[in-house]
Protein backbone atom coordinates (compact mmCIF):
# COMPACT_ATOMS: atom_id res chain seq x y z
CA UNK A 1 0.00 0.00 0.00
CA UNK A 2 1.17 3.54 -0.75
CA UNK A 3 0.29 6.19 1.81
CA UNK A 4 0.42 8.89 -0.87
CA UNK A 5 -2.18 7.00 -2.89
CA UNK A 6 -4.31 6.46 0.21
CA UNK A 7 -4.07 10.06 1.36
CA UNK A 8 -4.34 11.74 -2.03
CA UNK A 9 -7.23 13.98 -3.06
CA UNK A 10 -9.06 11.19 -4.86
CA UNK A 11 -9.05 8.72 -1.98
CA UNK A 12 -12.53 9.26 -0.65
CA UNK A 13 -12.39 6.09 1.46
CA UNK A 14 -9.70 7.30 3.87
CA UNK A 15 -10.44 8.45 7.42
CA UNK A 16 -8.05 9.72 10.09
CA UNK A 17 -8.80 8.03 13.41
CA UNK A 18 -6.21 10.04 15.33
CA UNK A 19 -3.36 9.26 17.68
CA UNK A 20 -3.66 5.87 19.35
CA UNK A 21 -2.16 5.26 22.80
CA UNK A 22 -0.10 2.29 21.56
CA UNK A 23 0.88 3.82 18.22
CA UNK A 24 4.27 2.80 16.78
CA UNK A 25 6.74 5.59 16.02
CA UNK A 26 8.71 6.69 12.99
CA UNK A 27 11.50 9.26 13.10
CA UNK A 28 8.84 12.00 13.27
CA UNK A 29 7.29 10.63 16.46
CA UNK A 30 4.11 8.56 17.03
CA UNK A 31 2.33 7.57 13.81
CA UNK A 32 -1.32 8.40 13.12
CA UNK A 33 -4.02 5.76 12.76
CA UNK A 34 -6.08 5.72 9.54
CA UNK A 35 -8.75 3.45 8.13
CA UNK A 36 -9.09 2.62 4.43
CA UNK A 37 -12.48 1.49 3.21
CA UNK A 38 -13.40 -0.03 -0.14
CA UNK A 39 -16.79 -0.29 -1.77
CA UNK A 40 -19.13 -2.75 -0.06
CA UNK A 41 -16.93 -3.15 3.01
CA UNK A 42 -18.60 -2.26 6.29
CA UNK A 43 -15.33 -1.65 8.10
CA UNK A 44 -12.00 -1.01 6.42
CA UNK A 45 -8.56 -2.16 7.45
CA UNK A 46 -6.72 0.18 9.81
CA UNK A 47 -3.11 1.22 9.37
CA UNK A 48 -0.47 3.52 10.85
CA UNK A 49 1.37 6.10 8.74
CA UNK A 50 3.74 9.00 9.37
CA UNK A 51 2.04 12.02 10.91
CA UNK A 52 4.24 14.63 9.22
CA UNK A 53 4.73 13.25 5.69
CA UNK A 54 1.97 12.37 3.27
CA UNK A 55 4.49 11.37 0.59
CA UNK A 56 6.26 8.06 1.21
CA UNK A 57 9.36 9.44 -0.51
CA UNK A 58 9.88 11.60 2.58
CA UNK A 59 8.98 8.98 5.19
CA UNK A 60 7.97 5.47 4.12
CA UNK A 61 6.65 4.35 7.50
CA UNK A 62 3.59 2.12 7.12
CA UNK A 63 2.13 -0.61 9.34
CA UNK A 64 -1.24 -2.33 9.41
CA UNK A 65 -2.82 -2.06 12.87
CA UNK A 66 -3.30 -5.84 13.14
CA UNK A 67 0.13 -6.63 11.73
CA UNK A 68 2.45 -8.76 13.89
CA UNK A 69 5.87 -7.09 13.92
CA UNK A 70 8.82 -9.27 14.85
CA UNK A 71 11.33 -8.30 17.55
CA UNK A 72 14.05 -8.13 14.89
CA UNK A 73 12.04 -5.68 12.80
CA UNK A 74 11.15 -3.59 15.87
CA UNK A 75 14.83 -3.37 16.81
CA UNK A 76 15.75 -2.39 13.26
CA UNK A 77 13.06 0.30 13.25
CA UNK A 78 14.26 1.74 16.57
CA UNK A 79 17.82 1.82 15.26
CA UNK A 80 16.68 3.53 12.05
CA UNK A 81 14.75 6.17 14.03
CA UNK A 82 17.75 6.75 16.29
CA UNK A 83 20.26 7.13 13.46
CA UNK A 84 17.97 9.47 11.52
CA UNK A 85 17.76 12.04 14.30
CA UNK A 86 19.95 15.18 14.18
CA UNK A 87 23.63 14.46 14.81
CA UNK A 88 23.81 17.06 17.59
CA UNK A 89 21.51 17.77 20.50
CA UNK A 90 19.88 21.15 21.05
CA UNK A 91 22.18 21.79 24.01
CA UNK A 92 25.27 21.06 21.90
CA UNK A 93 24.03 23.50 19.27
CA UNK A 94 23.52 26.17 21.93
CA UNK A 95 27.12 25.70 23.11
CA UNK A 96 28.36 25.96 19.53
CA UNK A 97 26.40 29.20 19.10
CA UNK A 98 28.05 30.67 22.20
CA UNK A 99 31.46 29.89 20.68
CA UNK A 100 30.39 31.22 17.29
CA UNK A 101 29.05 34.57 18.53
CA UNK A 102 32.37 35.56 20.15
CA UNK A 103 34.33 34.99 16.92
CA UNK A 104 35.48 38.07 15.01
CA UNK A 105 33.35 38.80 11.94
CA UNK A 106 36.02 37.51 9.55
CA UNK A 107 35.85 34.05 11.15
CA UNK A 108 32.07 33.64 11.11
CA UNK A 109 31.07 31.26 8.34
CA UNK A 110 27.88 29.40 7.39
CA UNK A 111 27.79 26.33 5.14
CA UNK A 112 24.89 26.63 2.71
CA UNK A 113 25.09 22.98 1.67
CA UNK A 114 25.05 21.57 5.21
CA UNK A 115 22.88 24.41 6.54
CA UNK A 116 24.98 24.94 9.64
CA UNK A 117 27.16 27.49 11.39
CA UNK A 118 30.86 26.59 11.17
CA UNK A 119 33.55 26.95 13.80
CA UNK A 120 37.14 27.50 12.51
CA UNK A 121 38.15 23.90 13.26
CA UNK A 122 35.44 22.70 10.83
CA UNK A 123 36.40 24.87 7.85
CA UNK A 124 38.63 22.29 6.17
CA UNK A 125 35.87 19.65 6.20
CA UNK A 126 33.60 22.07 4.32
CA UNK A 127 36.27 23.58 2.05
CA UNK A 128 34.58 22.42 -1.18
CA UNK A 129 31.11 23.59 -0.07
CA UNK A 130 29.32 26.84 -0.80
CA UNK A 131 29.99 29.10 2.18
CA UNK A 132 28.69 32.43 3.41
CA UNK A 133 31.34 34.50 5.17
CA UNK A 134 31.33 37.44 7.59
CA UNK A 135 28.02 36.44 9.20
CA UNK A 136 26.74 39.52 11.02
CA UNK A 137 24.73 39.69 14.24
CA UNK A 138 21.76 40.90 12.18
CA UNK A 139 21.96 37.73 10.07
CA UNK A 140 22.12 35.57 13.18
CA UNK A 141 18.97 37.28 14.43
CA UNK A 142 17.21 36.43 11.14
CA UNK A 143 17.98 32.72 10.65
CA UNK A 144 15.05 32.27 8.25
CA UNK A 145 17.05 34.44 5.82
CA UNK A 146 20.12 32.20 6.18
CA UNK A 147 18.36 28.83 5.99
CA UNK A 148 16.93 27.42 2.79
CA UNK A 149 13.12 27.06 3.16
CA UNK A 150 11.85 23.49 3.17
CA UNK A 151 9.32 23.65 0.34
CA UNK A 152 7.88 20.14 0.01
CA UNK A 153 4.15 21.01 0.02
CA UNK A 154 3.18 17.66 1.54
CA UNK A 155 5.81 17.62 4.30
CA UNK A 156 7.05 21.01 5.45
CA UNK A 157 5.83 23.68 3.00
CA UNK A 158 7.92 26.22 4.83
CA UNK A 159 6.56 29.41 3.32
CA UNK A 160 7.68 32.43 5.30
CA UNK A 161 5.65 35.53 6.14
CA UNK A 162 6.44 38.63 4.12
CA UNK A 163 7.59 41.56 6.27
CA UNK A 164 4.24 43.30 5.66
CA UNK A 165 2.20 40.45 7.13
CA UNK A 166 4.69 39.71 9.89
CA UNK A 167 4.76 43.33 11.05
CA UNK A 168 0.95 43.51 10.89
CA UNK A 169 0.62 40.42 13.09
CA UNK A 170 3.10 41.73 15.64
CA UNK A 171 1.48 45.18 15.77
CA UNK A 172 -1.92 43.52 16.21
CA UNK A 173 -0.62 41.30 19.02
CA UNK A 174 0.81 44.34 20.83
CA UNK A 175 -2.35 46.43 20.32
CA UNK A 176 -4.45 43.61 21.77
CA UNK A 177 -2.32 43.60 24.92
CA UNK A 178 -0.56 40.23 24.57
CA UNK A 179 2.93 39.92 26.00
CA UNK A 180 3.73 36.29 25.11
CA UNK A 181 3.39 34.49 21.78
CA UNK A 182 3.44 30.71 21.36
CA UNK A 183 4.76 30.64 17.78
CA UNK A 184 3.79 27.27 16.31
CA UNK A 185 5.44 26.96 12.91
CA UNK A 186 5.92 30.74 12.56
CA UNK A 187 9.73 31.22 12.63
CA UNK A 188 9.72 34.65 11.01
CA UNK A 189 7.30 36.10 13.56
CA UNK A 190 9.42 34.55 16.34
CA UNK A 191 12.65 36.06 15.04
CA UNK A 192 11.06 39.48 14.62
CA UNK A 193 10.01 39.36 18.28
CA UNK A 194 13.43 38.10 19.39
CA UNK A 195 15.24 40.77 17.38
CA UNK A 196 13.12 43.62 18.79
CA UNK A 197 13.51 42.29 22.33
CA UNK A 198 17.31 42.35 21.98
CA UNK A 199 17.38 45.91 20.65
CA UNK A 200 14.61 47.72 22.54
CA UNK A 201 14.71 47.77 26.34
CA UNK A 202 11.02 48.64 26.69
CA UNK A 203 9.86 45.87 24.30
CA UNK A 204 8.01 43.41 26.54
CA UNK A 205 6.74 40.76 24.11
CA UNK A 206 8.37 37.32 24.33
CA UNK A 207 8.03 34.29 22.06
CA UNK A 208 8.54 30.52 22.21
CA UNK A 209 8.97 28.83 18.82
CA UNK A 210 7.63 25.30 18.31
CA UNK A 211 8.78 23.97 14.94
CA UNK A 212 9.70 20.70 13.22
CA UNK A 213 12.74 22.33 11.59
CA UNK A 214 15.57 21.41 13.97
CA UNK A 215 17.99 23.77 12.19
CA UNK A 216 16.61 26.59 14.34
CA UNK A 217 18.23 24.97 17.39
CA UNK A 218 21.51 26.46 16.12
CA UNK A 219 20.23 29.97 16.87
CA UNK A 220 17.91 29.68 19.89
CA UNK A 221 18.23 28.40 23.44
CA UNK A 222 16.09 25.63 24.89
CA UNK A 223 13.84 28.30 26.43
CA UNK A 224 13.30 29.94 23.02
CA UNK A 225 12.81 26.94 20.70
CA UNK A 226 11.32 23.45 21.02
CA UNK A 227 11.65 20.82 18.30
CA UNK A 228 7.97 19.96 17.80
CA UNK A 229 5.72 18.08 15.37
CA UNK A 230 2.37 19.87 15.17
CA UNK A 231 0.66 16.89 13.51
CA UNK A 232 0.98 14.56 16.50
CA UNK A 233 1.80 16.97 19.39
CA UNK A 234 5.23 15.40 19.72
CA UNK A 235 8.09 17.15 21.54
CA UNK A 236 11.27 15.49 20.24
CA UNK A 237 13.23 16.37 23.41
CA UNK A 238 10.61 14.65 25.55
CA UNK A 239 9.36 15.79 28.94
CA UNK A 240 11.96 18.57 29.28
CA UNK A 241 10.67 20.40 26.19
CA UNK A 242 7.06 19.72 27.20
CA UNK A 243 7.77 21.35 30.55
CA UNK A 244 9.42 24.34 28.81
CA UNK A 245 6.22 24.90 26.84
CA UNK A 246 4.03 24.44 29.91
CA UNK A 247 6.06 26.96 31.92
CA UNK A 248 5.85 29.48 29.10
CA UNK A 249 2.05 29.15 28.90
CA UNK A 250 1.67 29.39 32.68
CA UNK A 251 3.67 32.59 33.16
CA UNK A 252 1.61 35.43 34.64
CA UNK A 253 -1.00 32.83 35.58
CA UNK A 254 -1.70 32.10 31.91
CA UNK A 255 -2.71 35.68 31.12
CA UNK A 256 -1.76 37.73 28.04
CA UNK A 257 -0.58 34.77 25.94
CA UNK A 258 -1.70 34.01 22.38
CA UNK A 259 -0.93 31.09 20.08
CA UNK A 260 -0.10 31.95 16.46
CA UNK A 261 0.22 29.05 14.02
CA UNK A 262 0.90 28.80 10.29
CA UNK A 263 0.72 25.08 9.37
CA UNK A 264 1.62 23.55 5.98
CA UNK A 265 -1.45 23.94 3.77
CA UNK A 266 -1.29 20.29 2.71
CA UNK A 267 -1.59 19.11 6.31
CA UNK A 268 -4.58 17.24 7.68
CA UNK A 269 -6.87 19.68 9.52
CA UNK A 270 -8.05 16.95 11.92
CA UNK A 271 -4.49 16.20 13.06
CA UNK A 272 -3.63 19.89 13.44
CA UNK A 273 -6.81 20.60 15.41
CA UNK A 274 -6.07 17.73 17.77
CA UNK A 275 -2.59 19.09 18.54
CA UNK A 276 -3.84 22.65 18.98
CA UNK A 277 -6.48 21.46 21.43
CA UNK A 278 -3.76 19.72 23.42
CA UNK A 279 -1.75 22.94 23.56
CA UNK A 280 -4.90 24.75 24.67
CA UNK A 281 -5.45 22.12 27.35
CA UNK A 282 -1.87 22.65 28.54
CA UNK A 283 -2.63 26.37 28.91
CA UNK A 284 -6.00 25.73 30.53
CA UNK A 285 -4.40 23.65 33.28
CA UNK A 286 -3.12 26.90 34.80
CA UNK A 287 -4.20 27.11 38.43
CA UNK A 288 -6.37 30.19 38.21
CA UNK A 289 -8.50 31.51 41.05
CA UNK A 290 -11.59 31.01 38.91
CA UNK A 291 -11.61 28.13 36.43
CA UNK A 292 -12.04 29.46 32.90
CA UNK A 293 -14.09 27.90 30.16
CA UNK A 294 -12.77 29.98 27.28
CA UNK A 295 -10.12 28.84 24.84
CA UNK A 296 -6.59 30.17 24.74
CA UNK A 297 -6.52 33.13 22.31
CA UNK A 298 -5.34 31.94 18.91
CA UNK A 299 -4.56 33.00 15.34
CA UNK A 300 -4.68 30.04 12.94
CA UNK A 301 -3.37 31.14 9.53
CA UNK A 302 -4.76 28.97 6.72
CA UNK A 303 -6.44 29.25 3.26
CA UNK A 304 -10.06 30.43 3.29
CA UNK A 305 -11.33 27.29 1.53
CA UNK A 306 -10.63 25.33 4.74
CA UNK A 307 -13.10 27.49 6.67
CA UNK A 308 -15.76 24.81 7.11
CA UNK A 309 -13.19 22.25 8.27
CA UNK A 310 -11.66 24.59 10.85
CA UNK A 311 -15.09 25.63 12.16
CA UNK A 312 -15.99 21.96 12.50
CA UNK A 313 -13.29 21.60 15.16
CA UNK A 314 -13.35 25.16 16.52
CA UNK A 315 -16.93 26.51 16.25
CA UNK A 316 -15.95 29.68 18.13
CA UNK A 317 -13.55 30.76 15.37
CA UNK A 318 -14.20 33.51 12.81
CA UNK A 319 -12.34 34.06 9.56
CA UNK A 320 -10.88 37.53 9.05
CA UNK A 321 -10.57 39.16 5.62
CA UNK A 322 -6.90 40.07 6.01
CA UNK A 323 -4.81 38.54 3.22
CA UNK A 324 -1.59 37.00 4.55
CA UNK A 325 1.24 36.95 2.03
CA UNK A 326 4.60 35.16 1.85
CA UNK A 327 8.07 36.04 0.59
CA UNK A 328 8.90 32.74 -1.07
CA UNK A 329 5.52 31.71 -2.49
CA UNK A 330 5.01 32.13 -6.24
CA UNK A 331 1.40 33.31 -5.90
CA UNK A 332 0.63 34.39 -2.33
CA UNK A 333 2.08 37.88 -2.52
CA UNK A 334 0.60 41.28 -1.72
CA UNK A 335 -0.64 43.43 -4.56
CA UNK A 336 -1.93 40.67 -6.82
CA UNK A 337 -5.52 40.94 -7.99
CA UNK A 338 -8.42 38.68 -8.92
CA UNK A 339 -7.74 34.98 -8.53
CA UNK A 340 -4.05 35.70 -7.95
CA UNK A 341 -4.74 37.24 -4.56
CA UNK A 342 -3.50 35.33 -1.56
CA UNK A 343 -6.21 32.95 -0.28
CA UNK A 344 -4.58 32.79 3.16
CA UNK A 345 -6.57 34.23 6.05
CA UNK A 346 -6.50 34.55 9.84
CA UNK A 347 -8.92 32.36 11.81
CA UNK A 348 -9.36 33.48 15.40
CA UNK A 349 -11.44 32.95 18.52
CA UNK A 350 -11.07 36.61 19.52
CA UNK A 351 -14.02 38.98 19.10
CA UNK A 352 -13.92 39.99 15.39
CA UNK A 353 -14.46 43.72 16.00
CA UNK A 354 -11.18 44.01 17.95
CA UNK A 355 -9.16 42.77 14.95
CA UNK A 356 -8.48 46.14 13.30
CA UNK A 357 -7.37 45.77 9.67
CA UNK A 358 -5.33 48.52 7.95
CA UNK A 359 -7.45 51.16 6.19
CA UNK A 360 -4.52 52.08 3.92
CA UNK A 361 -4.81 48.60 2.37
CA UNK A 362 -8.51 49.06 1.65
CA UNK A 363 -10.07 47.36 4.68
CA UNK A 364 -13.13 49.00 6.25
CA UNK A 365 -15.41 48.35 9.22
CA UNK A 366 -18.88 46.89 8.59
CA UNK A 367 -21.12 48.21 11.37
CA UNK A 368 -23.71 45.47 10.73
CA UNK A 369 -21.28 42.52 10.80
CA UNK A 370 -19.20 44.24 13.48
CA UNK A 371 -15.92 43.33 11.84
CA UNK A 372 -13.38 44.69 9.37
CA UNK A 373 -13.75 43.50 5.78
CA UNK A 374 -11.94 44.00 2.46
CA UNK A 375 -13.05 46.80 0.14
CA UNK A 376 -14.62 44.36 -2.34
CA UNK A 377 -16.58 42.49 0.32
CA UNK A 378 -19.96 44.21 0.07
CA UNK A 379 -22.69 43.53 2.63
CA UNK A 380 -25.53 41.40 1.24
CA UNK A 381 -28.86 42.53 2.66
CA UNK A 382 -30.47 39.17 1.86
CA UNK A 383 -27.78 37.07 3.59
CA UNK A 384 -27.33 39.86 6.14
CA UNK A 385 -23.59 39.32 6.00
CA UNK A 386 -20.42 40.36 4.17
CA UNK A 387 -20.23 37.13 2.22
CA UNK A 388 -17.10 37.32 0.05
CA UNK A 389 -14.29 34.92 0.92
CA UNK A 390 -11.71 35.77 -1.74
CA UNK A 391 -11.73 39.59 -1.73
CA UNK A 392 -13.95 40.00 -4.81
CA UNK A 393 -17.56 41.16 -4.60
CA UNK A 394 -19.83 38.11 -4.62
CA UNK A 395 -23.37 38.02 -6.01
CA UNK A 396 -26.53 36.61 -4.49
CA UNK A 397 -28.24 33.62 -6.14
CA UNK A 398 -31.92 33.49 -5.23
CA UNK A 399 -32.19 29.84 -6.31
CA UNK A 400 -29.22 28.71 -4.18
CA UNK A 401 -30.31 31.16 -1.45
CA UNK A 402 -26.74 32.30 -0.86
CA UNK A 403 -23.99 34.47 -2.34
CA UNK A 404 -21.60 32.88 -4.84
CA UNK A 405 -18.42 33.84 -6.70
CA UNK A 406 -18.95 36.45 -9.45
CA UNK A 407 -17.79 34.02 -12.17
CA UNK A 408 -20.37 31.37 -11.23
CA UNK A 409 -23.80 30.92 -12.80
CA UNK A 410 -26.76 28.82 -11.77
CA UNK A 411 -26.92 25.47 -13.59
CA UNK A 412 -30.41 23.99 -13.82
CA UNK A 413 -29.01 20.50 -14.44
CA UNK A 414 -26.95 20.55 -11.24
CA UNK A 415 -29.42 22.78 -9.39
CA UNK A 416 -26.55 24.86 -8.01
CA UNK A 417 -24.12 27.56 -9.06
CA UNK A 418 -20.86 26.61 -10.76
CA UNK A 419 -18.41 27.80 -13.41
CA UNK A 420 -19.93 27.94 -16.92
CA UNK A 421 -17.35 25.36 -18.08
CA UNK A 422 -18.15 22.76 -15.40
CA UNK A 423 -18.97 19.20 -16.54
CA UNK A 424 -22.59 19.02 -15.42
CA UNK A 425 -23.40 16.05 -17.64
CA UNK A 426 -21.27 13.84 -15.38
CA UNK A 427 -23.05 15.11 -12.31
CA UNK A 428 -26.40 14.34 -13.92
CA UNK A 429 -25.27 10.82 -14.86
CA UNK A 430 -24.07 9.97 -11.37
CA UNK A 431 -20.47 9.45 -10.26
CA UNK A 432 -18.10 12.33 -11.05
CA UNK A 433 -15.17 9.91 -11.55
CA UNK A 434 -16.58 7.25 -13.91
CA UNK A 435 -19.93 8.79 -14.93
CA UNK A 436 -21.91 5.72 -13.90
CA UNK A 437 -25.17 6.01 -11.94
CA UNK A 438 -25.92 4.36 -8.63
CA UNK A 439 -22.98 5.58 -6.57
CA UNK A 440 -21.01 8.70 -5.70
CA UNK A 441 -17.35 9.59 -6.11
CA UNK A 442 -16.39 8.50 -2.56
CA UNK A 443 -17.50 4.90 -3.22
CA UNK A 444 -16.48 4.64 -6.88
CA UNK A 445 -15.15 1.14 -7.80
CA UNK A 446 -12.50 2.82 -9.95
CA UNK A 447 -10.99 4.45 -6.85
CA UNK A 448 -11.09 1.18 -4.93
CA UNK A 449 -9.24 -0.61 -7.73
CA UNK A 450 -6.62 2.12 -7.97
Amino acid sequence: ADVEALCGPGAGGLTLLGLAASAPSCRHGPALLFVKTSQGAEEGRRFYACSACRDRKDCNFFQWEDEKVSETRLAAREEYNRTHQPSRTHRQNVERYKNFIVLPLAKRRFCQECQQLLLPAEWEKHSDHQLLCDISTAQLQSPSQLLYPLENKKTNAQYLFADRSCQFLLDLIIDLGFSRVLSVGTPRLHEMIQSKASKEEDFRVRSLLLDIDFRYSQFYTEDEFCHYNMFNHHFFAGEAAHETCRRFLHQDNGERVIMVTDPPFGGLVEALASSFKRLMAMWKSTEKEDPVSQEMPMFWIFPYFFESRILEFFPSFTMMDYQVDYDNHALYKHGKTGRRQSPVRIFTNLTPRVIVLPAEEGYRFCSICQRYVSSGNQHCEICNSCTSKDGRQWKHCFLCKKCVKPSWFHCNNCNCCALPTHACEKAAAGCFVCGQAGHKRSTCPSLSRS
